[in-house]
Parts: structure tokens; C-alpha cells; sequence
């Protein structure tokens, strides 16, 4: 009854197995919308493709995505050939992705759209990186086909403008799988050499897939290193790679190239005879106007005349050196004053008159403080003999000497009232010159006290 039942990675292998051999399964082509779009670090690309309605896991290996021309992002629409099979350890099924395309557009135009977009934001094709096309090169290196067309085109403009060039046919590959390790090489090598003024780069037209390798980043990056400036002459004027943004200067064919490299011959020779005519005129007027001069001098005063205009000179001499002594003289009056001025203002500043000063300053400050606290102390004793004649009024002592006394009781208490004290106490009556202790016998009350 058991043998019944299968195990879950049974299950799996047969339906695995179920889906390889179905023939319709083993070559599917599909069209969808990525999302969920992944590339692994070991160059694996997971995403799910889907449609309005469904999705379905997909898997894109390595090996089959470097032959891509452009990078897949979430929400492209492409087109995909591949496989279904199932994913043993998840259980589920999923697409194993052979080939991809961009679904309207074609995938080298999105190749190139995506590398030219991401150079111009590293700057590689800035005006400030171009280096300038020298005016008379003396050797030209030419990196192009060496059976093509284009290198017989610039090879002759070059040679019917300017003879005065060496030039060097670099050969390369410009077409192909191998073309851009071939031109990438090239160039390397002719910078290495440092033999060249300028480097052409080129080939003839073709579609989009034949000027490829002018479009691979290796090939671009290589352009914008090269110490030596690069022209690049790439098809005709309607076509456009990505070495022309990057290169020194764009040439719309080999022809103009050529033409941008060497000045014209014609044309120089006709600035040197343009050059050698103003230069004779300048030379002409030159002389004319030196003669005039010489004329003049030989007619001058001074040439007819030189004993006067030395003794004129002389003359000028003497009272040249008349006016210096004279500002000597004052100089020397004014440096003087300066010192005697010095002289006086130091000696009062001397340290011994400061002293001096000094010591005037502190007498007459004492002077005046001893002035000042006398005042202050007769201020004080007036003060206080004032305050003693107060007190003399108001001291017991005084209403004493007068006759009167002052009464204690046995606790040495001021009596003010009969009302402190009863029969039989003992008293203490104090007079100026002593007291004496006295008994309450009687006590009479004044009637004027109103009790």
C-alpha cells in the first residue's frame, strides 16, 4: 500500500523530465516586460518576465549573455528565445534564456544609445579633454584597413596637399569579432612608439553592424587615452559612432581626414608669397622712413654745431650741480633740525628729569593728603565733641550731681513705679558719690497719678 505514495523529488523529476522532452517546450520564443531584473555578481541574470495577465521566472547564464549588446532594465520589452524546464530544489518551472532582443527597437542602436549616454556623464567627450590638431605634422599614422579604400583616399589628399609628411599605414581589422582587440592594439602600439603627430583612424561606410567595433567601449576609452591627437574618419557624413564623440576631432569621411591632417601645400605657398610681399612693404617703409631720419640728423643743429650744443651741455652740468649742492644743503639744514628737535625731546624725556618730576609730583600728592586727612580728623573731633555734649546731657550721672538718685531693687532692677516694690523690701538707692541699702516702711502713692 505504501509504494503508493512518491516522494516530492520524484514527483519533481517526472514532471522535469516530462517537460524536456516535450519538443514545443524546447524552443520556445517569447515577448514580455522585464521585471525583478538581477545581475549577479558570477554574471547570471535572473528577472520575471510577464504580460497583463501572467509571469514566469526566467534565467539568463553567462555564457549566453555576453554576446548581449545592451543591458536589460526593469520595464523594457524584449523578445526572448529559449527553454522551459523546472527548477529541481524550488519545485517550479522557468524560461533558460538562450537569446534576447529589445522588442521594437533593435539592440545595437540601444547598445549605442546606452554607452554613449554613460561616457558623456564620465565626461569623455568634453571639449576640455580634445587635444589640438598640429598645424604641420611631421609624421602621420594611419590606422585602417590596408586593402580598403579609405586608406588609398587619404593616402592621396594627403600626398596632393602636403608632401612634407611622412605617412604610416598602421593595419588593423575594422570589421568583425576581432576588430576591436585589432584597432585597440594599434593604437596602443602607436602611442607606445611615440612617432606620430597625429593618428587617423578610419575605414570605409557600412551598415550599423560593420562600423561595430568603432562603437565598443574598449576601442572609445582607448581613443581618450592616447597622448597623441586622433582624427576619426569613420564611414560617410550620415554615419555616427561613438569614436567620432570621443576623438580630437570628427572628419565626416577618410577624404576630409586627410584634408584636416596636412595644410594645403597651394595654400601655404600662397601665405608665404602673401607673408614675403608684406614683408617686403614693411621693409620698403622701413627704409624710407630710416632715411628720412638720417636726413634730418644730418641737417640737425647738434651735428653742424657740436661745440655749442657741448658747451650748452656744460652749461646744464654746472647748474645741475649747482641745484644738488643746494639740496644738500637743505637736506643736511633739515636732517639737522631733525636732530637738535631729537635732542631736546630726549633730554626732557630723560629718566633722570622724569625721576625728578617724580618725586615733585609725589610731595604735592602728600602734601595734600596730610592737608586732606587733618581736615578730615578736625571734621571727626568736632563730630564727636558734638556727640559727647549729647550724651553728657542725657547721662544719668549729670541729673544726678543735681540731687537726684536712682533706685534699685534686690534683683538690681530700676524701680520707676511704687508698684515694683512692697513693705519690708530691701532697696538700693544710688547717689553720685555712692549708695546705700534702705527697708520699705511705707509707701505713698501720688494722688496726681490718677489711681
Amino acid at each position: 500500500m505504501l509504494d503508493q505514495y512518491l516522494t516530492v523529488t520524484a514527483l519533481t523529476k517526472y514532471i522535469k523530465k516530462k517537460l524536456d522532452i516535450d519538443p514545443h517546450l524546447q524552443q520556445v520564443w517569447l515577448k514580455g516586460e522585464i521585471s525583478n531584473f538581477k545581475h549577479h555578481n558570477r554574471g547570471h541574470m535572473y528577472l520575471t518576465l510577464k504580460d497583463n495577465h501572467s509571469r514566469i521566472q526566467s534565467v539568463m547564464f553567462a555564457g549566453n549573455n555576453r554576446s548581449l549588446k545592451f543591458t536589460p532594465e526593469n520595464g523594457m520589452n524584449v523578445l526572448i528565445k529559449g527553454h522551459v524546464s523546472v527548477f529541481e530544489p524550488y519545485g517550479q518551472y522557468q524560461l533558460y534564456i538562450k537569446s534576447m532582443e529589445p522588442d521594437g527597437i533593435g539592440s545595437l542602436y540601444l547598445a549605442f544609445e546606452q554607452l554613449k549616454e554613460k561616457l558623456a556623464k564620465e565626461g569623455l567627450f568634453d571639449e576640455v579633454h580634445k587635444q589640438v590638431i598640429p598645424t604641420f605634422p611631421k609624421r602621420i599614422g594611419i590606422i585602417t584597413s590596408p586593402t580598403g579604400a579609405a586608406v588609398r583616399d587619404i593616402i592621396t589628399t594627403i600626398k596632393r596637399r602636403f608632401t612634407n609628411v611622412e605617412l604610416t599605414v598602421i593595419p588593423v581589422i575594422v570589421q568583425g569579432e576581432h576588430a576591436t582587440d585589432s584597432i585597440v592594439e594599434a593604437i596602443t602600439l602607436a602611442n607606445r612608439s611615440n612617432e606620430y603627430d597625429t593618428l587617423i583612424l578610419g575605414r570605409g561606410g557600412g551598415s550599423i553592424e560593420d562600423l561595430w567595433s568603432f562603437n565598443e567601449e574598449a576601442v572609445v576609452r582607448t581613443i581618450f587615452a592616447s597622448n597623441i591627437p586622433i582624427i576619426s574618419a569613420v564611414g560617410h557624413e550620415t554615419d555616427t559612432t561613438i569614436s567620432d564623440f570621443v576623438a580630437d576631432l570628427r572628419a565626416p569621411t577618410p577624404t576630409a581626414a586627410a584634408e584636416m591632417a596636412v595644410p594645403s601645400k597651394v595654400d601655404v605657398e600662397e601665405h608665404i608669397r602673401n607673408l614675403t610681399a608684406r614683408l617686403y612693404k614693411m621693409t620698403q617703409l622701413t627704409m624710407s622712413q630710416k632715411k628720412e631720419s638720417l636726413q634730418i640728423i644730418r641737417g640737425s643743429y647738434a651735428l653742424h654745431y657740436p661745440r655749442h650744443l657741448i658747451n650748452e651741455k656744460e652749461q646744464y652740468v654746472d647748474r645741475l650741480q649747482d641745484d644738488m649742492m643746494t639740496s644738500i644743503h637743505t637736506l643736511i639744514k633739515q636732517q639737522q633740525y631733525t636732530y637738535h628737535h631729537l635732542i631736546t625731546r630726549l633730554q626732557h624725556n630723560h629718566p633722570e628729569a622724569r625721576v625728578q618730576q617724580t618725586k615733585k609730583e609725589i610731595s604735592h600728592s602728600q602734601q595734600a593728603l596730610i592737608k586732606t586727612i587733618q581736615l578730615k580728623l578736625q571734621q571727626i573731633e568736632g563730630k564727636l565733641t558734638a556727640n559727647i555734649e549729647k550724651l553728657m546731657i542725657l547721662n544719668p550721672l549729670q541729673t544726678m550731681h543735681r540731687g537726684f538718685s536712682v533706685t534699685y531693687d534686690q534683683s538690681s532692677h530700676l524701680i520707676k513705679s511704687v508698684d515694683q516694690v512692697n513693705l519690708e523690701d530691701q532697696v538700693t538707692v544710688q547717689l553720685t558719690d555712692g549708695s546705700f541699702l534702705c527697708t520699705v516702711d511705707d509707701i505713698r502713692r501720688d494722688s496726681n497719678n490718677g489711681k
